[in-house]
């Protein structure tokens, strides 16, 4: 086999030092352009490249990230990453991603396999069965960098962004009633994850400032799926009370609402029907889904402007940043009574 050229072999071959070479492949400014481009050209010619464990060891960085999500399914999370990404490809570092599906045990070893990998720090957005994250005091512990996105633990001291839950609710419910829907409803996950509370404390306030009745059995508690969907619009139409809107807790929920409004040829408009998250197929889907932009890729780019800061400094929990992104509505034919 051939072997693998050095920084000692463009040294040689340039008849410079090995600490200039270094230097230069490290872009520092006191070695000069003309060098640096030599340095260049000649490692491309001996087909050079760095020995990242090498310089992990020495710098004690591996300029890898940890990026832990919920599943890689649902669009919003890969477009979070995708922006995640870009930013820290920038910044010379790249990232492992780990899925927890939902599960909080798979979370759990997501952080310990992540940890295991010499990973300079996590960003994590929780399961929906997560409610203890004691698991994420190891890298508080460590002084490695965690940030925490969409679904967080508010008791953790650790920087945050999300959406502001509460307002997106609220905006979901006000759209719904300036179209004329007056008995709206809500299908939910029974999961106490914070974001869900708070966008069903954003549409009962809706509903209060427009002198509308909150009525607790409109409020179906359940997962966040098409079958979800499909069982929480069953139990609603079967009800005597029915109501003529429907919020969904995400927008897959939103399509099994849809495809059960359906078959009771009750296809919206009839009955409105309102998504979270903006998925790529609400907008081919018929009628397609007005719904809740979570502005993913603003939240990426956030989640890892925040965590370059932490990386680049001293102490990285000294100035803990919450950073909420702002919802938009996106409206379509599912509400357009």
């Amino acid at each position: 086999m051939k072997k693998k050229a050095t920084i000692y072999d463009i040294a040689k071959e340039l008849n410079i030092t090995v600490s200039t070479v270094s230097r230069a492949l490290n872009n520092f400014s006191t070695i000069s352009d003309a060098t640096k481009k030599a340095v260049f050209e000649t490692a491309e010619k001996l087909n050079y490249s760095p020995n990242r464990l090498a310089s992990s060891l020495k710098s004690g960085k591996t300029h890898t990230i940890g990026v832990i999500v919920p599943s890689m399914e649902i669009h919003f999370f890969a477009v979070v990453i995708h922006s995640i990404e870009q930013v820290l490809k920038d910044n010379d570092y790249r990232i492992l991603l780990y899925q927890s599906g939902e599960s909080v045990e798979n979370e759990i070893n997501g952080v310990k396999t992540l940890l295991e990998a010499q990973v300079d720090g996590i960003i994590a957005s929780l399961s929906l069965e997560t409610e203890d994250t004691s698991h994420f005091q190891t890298l508080i512990k460590q002084n490695k960098p965690l940030v925490l996105f969409d679904r967080v633990d508010e008791k953790l001291n650790v920087p945050t962004v999300t959406l502001d839950d509460y307002k997106a609710g609220y905006l979901a419910t006000e759209h719904l009633i300036k179209q004329g829907y007056q008995n709206i409803a809500f299908v939910t996950t029974v999961h106490q994850n914070s974001i869900f509370g708070n966008r069903v404390k954003g549409y009962k306030a809706a509903l209060a400032d427009f002198k509308l009745k909150v009525k607790e059995d409109h409020i179906i508690y359940g997962g966040l799926s098409i079958k979800d969907g499909r069982y929480g619009a069953d139990k609603l139409m079967r009800a005597q009370d029915k109501p003529d809107a429907i919020i969904a807790g995400d927008d897959y929920t939103a399509l099994g609402v849809i495809k059960k409004l359906k078959e009771l040829q009750l296809t919206p408009p009839h009955i409105g029907v309102m998504g979270f998250a903006n998925e790529t197929f609400s907008a081919f889907i018929t009628p397609n889904l007005s719904t809740i932009d979570q502005q993913a890729a603003k939240m990426g780019i956030a989640c890892a402007e925040s965590f370059v800061k932490m990386i680049k400094s001293g102490n990285p929990y000294q100035n803990v940043e919450h950073i909420v992104i702002e919802p938009l509505v996106i409206k379509r034919q599912s509400t357009a009574k």
